[in-house]
């Protein structure tokens, strides 16, 4: 039976396209895997698998007595229910190393880069593995978002060498051209605050705490009316009662570059001091990365 290749939960376009590009590698090594996900592509990521005519990883929900390799996470909470039953092979990751553990020796490729896709373009040059144009373009993409247009603070030189010596593998002239159509189709807010909100959303383990993060980037704040805002507040209280001490929603303008936080919690004041907040709604200048600029101060905060 095939190991899987498999991203986190609500899986945006690194972690599904880093599945596919991971697989692709591990099959020209002589592995015997298949690119999976935990949940439907985004819309950004439909975009990116559509312009480079490529097919959506499967959808698996259970892991148990399955070989796995992970790709765009090592933590716990953001992988299948039935994880402590599978058979960890490696990691592919840029975040900071998690809580999954392993009963053998794994095979683990973690850099603190901006996006998945650089370590594993980095892997496939280090065992001489070609990538196809088709798959090249899409890597091309999810560095372009993890580092919005390479305007993150978790960007690195490595990012802007692997992004544009993708590009010339995809034959994509414009890069920046690009990143601006997917991130119009990032910007479609045609969905339910609930769908808006688990878009991009993670859990994390913060001292015996659960705290959801989630993440909507758009091109301009401007995009989203009062109503809207309400509903995602409203929806966000919901999140936090399902067993959450906090919900934390990171709205982004692309174009601006910085973002606003609307928060649900047992303790408000905490989180948004945290994050140098005065309130919900309160514009953070700067702040483009919840990996590097909300989870980090959270932790610490809830360390106390």
């Amino acid at each position: 039976m095939s190991a899987l290749v498999l991203g986190h939960k609500n899986p945006d376009t690194d972690s599904i396209i880093a599945a596919l590009a991971a697989t692709h590698l591990l099959l020209a090594r002589g592995f015997d895997v298949e690119a999976c996900a935990q949940g439907e592509p985004a819309p950004e990521t439909a975009f990116v698998l559509e312009r480079f005519n490529l097919t959506a990883p499967k959808i698996v929900k259970e892991v148990a007595d399955r070989d796995v390799w992970l790709v765009d996470y090592s933590d716990l909470a953001q992988a299948p229910e039935d994880f402590s039953k599978c058979r960890l092979q490696g990691i592919f990751d840029h975040h900071k190393l998690g809580d999954v553990t392993s009963d053998t020796p794994l095979e683990c490729w973690i850099q603190p880069v901006g996006c998945s896709n650089t370590i594993l373009k980095m892997v496939c040059d280090y065992y001489n593995v070609a990538i196809p144009a088709d798959l090249a373009g899409a890597m091309l993409c999810a560095i372009l978002s993890d580092t919005v247009l390479f305007k993150s603070p978790t960007c690195t030189q490595m990012d802007k060498d692997a992004a544009l010596a993708l590009a010339k593998i995809a034959g994509v002239e414009d890069i920046n051209a690009l990143g601006m159509e997917m991130f119009k189709a990032k910007s479609n807010l045609n969905a339910s605050p609930r769908d808006l909100i688990f878009r991009d959303f993670k859990d994390f383990d913060m001292g015996g705490n659960k705290i959801g993060i989630g993440q909507l980037e758009i091109i301009s704040l401007d995009m989203i009316s009062a109503d809207l805002k309400d509903a995602l507040n409203k929806e966000l209280a919901a999140v936090k009662a399902e067993g959450r001490h906090s919900a934390i929603l990171v709205l982004t303008d692309i174009m601006k570059e910085g973002s606003e936080v609307l928060v649900a919690s047992d303790d408000a004041s905490k989180v948004l001091a945290a994050l140098g907040a005065n309130g919900n709604d309160a514009w953070l200048p700067g702040v483009m990365s919840r990996k590097k600029q909300v989870v980090p101060p959270l932790q610490q905060a809830f360390k106390a």
